[in-house]
């Protein structure tokens, strides 16, 4: 595995362009031969998804720009398929321009059928509808005559097979919302990489299947201007540390879980349990010395330690605590929201520490105080779901559901460290702007206790010498393939976050190093 195979680049729709610019303005590639490509790939893609075309009928849709260029150039090469194509194109044929207009002529000459849109027309049935009206390049929302036409694809859609070139026509490539609407596709093709729009959360309603195909711009041209943007791919499964044959306990990591209060003594445990499925090789529970047998609940593999002497937290608890004899730290599931609490983790943080993992509890205390969110040790990373990290920018929920990327890279930003957005499409920026999207989605990790999980599961990880970016991405992709593993077994929801614990280790059966 080369270092980078764990992550791939998710290019928003003005980098992609970019890409493309510098193929052809600085490497003399002709525009026509990235189109050509394209198209050619776009075959490839609509027979996989679709299978044999011979003897199909094939309504190919060509806007105005470079994605109309794609479909007159596959318009093409379903003709020579053996398909019967009609080409229904939404400007005068005068008005294309370059390798598009170059396309469309050729295809004139070949004697395909060719026509202008007209104003609310109904679109005629075919076996497959070829969507190649708007590109990534698309912004604003859809004009009436378009809006139009996205409709009429759609309406062909619930009898016919609808294949986007690039994009769904009317989605938004960046962030992969409809504007308003867009063409429901059965599959996708998207051409070098995919853009950060197709692979948002909820995306997939609009894409269908997604199909990213090479069309031949140079590996100098991406490595020069690499995206800020990456994608978790299933390799980053092979980031985790690699068991040694006589290795021992002590060497596999050694996890300090802080955690736990009156009536949420659970979520350490989890978090304990996650460490140890993670692989830890120990894991410690701190907690006040009145809540530790409540906390344990009976887990001899998790071990107890008792801090003070009450059942309450206070800044005495962190002064008599070493946590440098630990390999990584996982602070505040459970903790509680007492002013003790926040003495404690204010007074904990001014400590020498292992790598931090900050979690629920915690991230309030962030939040309440700026000094104490000061404190943060380099190489810390913070894990909050939608509504703590609305706490921690000054802000609603909605707004930071509005814009994910956005809040997490000024989490990251803000508070020096490395930030996970939890939710589906969980989101990983690093204080530099890196973003990393996790495109598992998991109904059955929706449950209490499943972040305690995922963040002992992250400590674990930092404790065995993973940096704090490639533990997070490991970690939440980890966690997510446990989550989906788990789907297929309550397909109706139910499990324990627990049992996502307990599911960890399976999931390298079907990822093995």
């Amino acid at each position: 595995m080369t270092d980078e195979s764990w992550r791939s680049p998710l290019p928003t729709p003005a980098e992609m362009a970019a890409w493309d610019r510098a193929a052809i303005e600085d490497f003399g590639i002709p525009a026509r031969v990235l189109m050509e490509n394209a198209a050619r790939e776009a075959l490839a893609a609509l027979m996989e998804a679709h299978g044999p075309l011979t003897g199909k009928s094939a309504l190919v849709l060509a806007g105005p720009g470079n994605n109309g260029g794609d479909a007159f150039a596959l318009a093409r090469l379903l003709d020579g398929q053996g398909a019967n194509v009609f080409v229904l194109h939404t400007r005068p044929r005068k008005q294309y321009r370059g390798e598009t207009r170059a396309n469309l002529l050729l295809a004139a000459r070949l004697g395909l059928s060719l026509e202008l849109a007209t104003p609310g027309q109904a679109l005629p049935e075919a076996d497959i509808v070829v969507d190649g009206l708007l590109g990534t390049g698309f912004s604003g929302t859809l004009n009436p005559a378009m809006l139009h036409l996205v409709r009429e694809v759609n309406r062909l859609g619930r009898q016919v097979f609808v294949f986007s070139l690039d994009i769904p026509s009317g989605l938004d490539g960046l962030n992969g919302t409809p504007r308003p609407e867009a063409v429901r596709a059965h599959a996708t093709v998207t051409f070098q990489a995919a853009k950060t729009g197709l692979l948002q959360p909820g995306a997939e309603e609009w894409t269908g299947r997604l199909l990213v195909r090479d069309i031949g711009i140079p590996r100098q041209v991406r490595d020069a201007a690499l995206p800020r943007q990456w994608l978790l791919t299933p390799a980053v499964l092979d980031l985790r540390p690699r068991p040694e044959p006589a290795m021992h306990k002590g060497a596999a990591g050694h996890v300090l879980v802080l955690g736990g209060s009156e009536g949420l003594t659970g979520a350490p445990l989890l978090a304990s349990l996650g460490a140890l499925r993670g692989g830890a090789g120990l894991t410690t529970l701190g907690c006040p010395a009145g809540l530790t047998d409540a906390a344990r609940a009976g887990f001899p593999e998790v071990m107890a330690l008792p801090l003070g002497h009450g059942r309450s937290w206070d800044q005495d608890l962190a002064e008599n605590l070493d946590a440098r004899r630990f390999d990584a730290v996982v602070l505040g599931p459970g903790l509680g929201r007492s002013d003790g609490a926040g003495r404690f983790v204010q007074t904990l943080l001014r400590r020498r520490l292992p790598p931090l993992v900050l979690d629920a509890d915690a991230l309030y205390f962030l939040a309440r105080d700026p000094e104490t969110a000061a404190l943060i040790p380099e190489g810390s990373v913070l894990t909050p779901h939608p509504g703590e990290a609305a706490r921690l920018l000054g802000t609603d929920t909605p707004s930071i559901q509005a814009n994910r990327p956005a809040a997490v890279r000024e989490l990251a930003r803000r508070f020096r460290a490395v930030a996970l957005l939890k939710g589906a499409g969980s989101l990983i920026a690093s204080p530099d702007g890196d973003l990393h999207l996790c495109p598992i989605v998991a109904p059955c990790l929706a449950t209490g206790g499943s972040g305690d999980v995922l963040a002992g599961l992250l400590g674990s990880l930092l404790a065995r010498g993973l940096d704090p970016l490639r533990s997070t991405g490991l970690a939440v992709y980890w966690h997510g393939s446990g989550g989906t593993m788990l789907d297929s077994l309550y397909p109706a929801r139910g499990c324990l976050a627990r049992e996502i614990a307990d599911i960890l280790p399976e999931v390298h059966k079907e990822h093995p190093c």
